[in-house]
C-alpha cells in the first residue's frame, strides 16, 4: 500500500507543478498582450516625427562641405 500512496503523492506534485506552469504561462501571455497593445496605439510614428510635408531644410553638414570646396586655399 505505501507504494500506491507514494505514486499518488508524486502524481499530485506533478499536477500541482503543471498547474503552476500553466498559471505562469497565462500571466506571460497577458503581459505580452498588454505590451503589444500599448505599442500599436494610434499616433505619430517615431521614425517620421517632426518631418513636414514638402521640401526639407538643407542639412548643416552639406553647407560645411560646400564652404570647404569653395576655399581650396585653406
Amino acid at each position: 500500500m505505501p507504494k500506491d500512496a507514494r505514486a499518488a503523492a508524486h502524481k499530485r506534485a506533478r499536477e500541482k507543478a503543471q498547474q503552476e506552469r500553466h498559471k505562469q504561462k497565462q500571466q506571460r501571455r497577458l503581459e505580452a498582450k498588454e505590451r503589444k497593445g500599448n505599442g500599436d496605439a494610434p499616433g505619430e510614428d517615431p521614425d517620421i516625427a517632426g518631418i513636414q510635408p514638402g521640401p526639407q531644410p538643407r542639412p548643416e553638414w552639406l553647407d560645411d562641405l560646400e564652404t570647404e570646396e569653395a576655399d581650396p586655399e585653406t
